[in-house]
């Protein structure tokens, strides 16, 4: 039995060493480079305008001109209503031209007492005049001013909801005007992610009603508080929106890359499995020439084609790609072609083609 035994060995050991004079084994390589990584979490988020408000009344009369039309595009301060002011018009005058004698009144007894023939307290008393007149003035200037409803920002409006002669009171909804140049997009994300959320970290989003196009953005805000039903914590992500092609209210599908790492990746078909064990065959130089030796390594993330490998192989390190079944560690090897020659990574993105 122990004969047998040794007799097995010794076979064994025999299958697993490779002559020097073996003919080398022709294979595909590839080398170890770095690509931009991150973990990425999916998430279901609702678009809203970077300012957003109800254009409204801020007193009840009637309307008695429009200056805008649906879906217009606005300046900040352009007026979009005209509210009735007949009555502030007459009371603006009125006001004006007692502003006006206030003002002669108080350089007539000004220059009276620097002539000594009026008290300082007559001065006093229509410099007091004089300041109340003005205002007036100023009042009946903001009653004015409420007649006339301007855009608090640059932004688009929406719908008409008034006719000229409508009274309007405040509350009304008049119409709405969002600043659609940049778009927050809130989402929730589980609350495990905590300690890797950060201002700055790049989100990937997509809309059923844009097909396949990737809009991206940044995390600007994290919630201060965990909801304690759902165990989630929201965030807050912002979208250029140039083209103005995004609208408030969109459902968006989003996927927030958290760790951001350059990561060491190959090829997925370098990657051979024993167990739950992973290992490759890395091209190396020796007295005889190129052999294969195999490293056990520690994979990562992965993304279609790729492997990330987070342990046991260098930049540059060369592994067997294609071959590999016909080949034993220790076997001399004759690189047939690089597979960084090989379009399995899309040219400066570190993307799959």
């Amino acid at each position: 039995m122990h004969l047998l035994t040794l007799v097995f060995a010794v076979i064994a050991a025999a299958a697993l060493t490779v002559p020097s004079s073996a003919v080398a084994v022709a294979v595909t390589v590839a080398e170890a480079r770095p690509i931009p990584l991150a973990e990425r979490v999916e998430a279901l988020g609702t678009l809203k305008a970077n300012e957003s408000v109800t254009i409204s009344s801020n007193v009840t009369e009637t309307i008695s001109a429009i200056h805008f039309v649906d879906g217009q595009r606005v300046r900040e301060g352009d007026v979009l209503v005209e509210l009735t002011s007949v009555e502030q018009h007459a009371q603006l005058d009125e006001a004006q031209v007692r502003v006006g004698e206030a003002e002669r009144q108080y350089q007539r007894v000004k220059a009276l007492v620097a002539q000594r023939s009026a008290s300082e307290s007559l001065l006093d008393e229509r410099k007091r005049d004089l300041d109340t007149a003005r205002a007036i003035l100023v009042a009946i200037e903001s009653r004015l001013s409420d007649r006339l409803i301007r855009a608090p920002f640059d932004g688009v409006l929406g719908l008409r909801n008034v006719s000229r002669g409508a009274l309007v009171e405040p509350g009304d909804v008049i119409t709405t005007l969002d600043d659609d140049s940049l778009m927050k997009l809130d989402f929730t994300v589980p609350s495990v992610y905590l300690t890797a959320l950060a201002p700055g970290l790049r989100i990937e989003a997509r809309t059923r009603a844009f097909g396949d196009r990737l809009f991206e953005g940044v995390v600007r805000g994290i919630d201060s508080r965990i909801d304690p039903v759902a165990r989630s914590i929201q965030v807050r992500a912002l979208i250029p929106n140039p083209e103005r092609s995004l609208k408030p209210g969109l459902l968006m599908q989003v996927e927030l890359l958290v760790d951001p790492r350059d990561g060491l990746v190959i090829p997925e078909a370098a990657v051979l499995h024993q167990g739950e064990a992973h290992f490759v065959l890395a091209v190396v130089d020796a007295e005889g020439g190129l052999t294969a030796e195999r490293r056990p390594i520690r994979i990562g993330t992965r993304k279609p084609g790729l492997v990330e490998v987070r342990d046991g192989l260098a930049q540059g390190d060369r592994v067997i790609v294609h071959g590999h079944g016909k080949i034993r560690p220790g076997q001399p090897v004759e690189i047939l072609s690089t597979d960084k020659d090989q379009p399995y990574l899309r040219p400066g993105t570190g993307q799959i083609p």
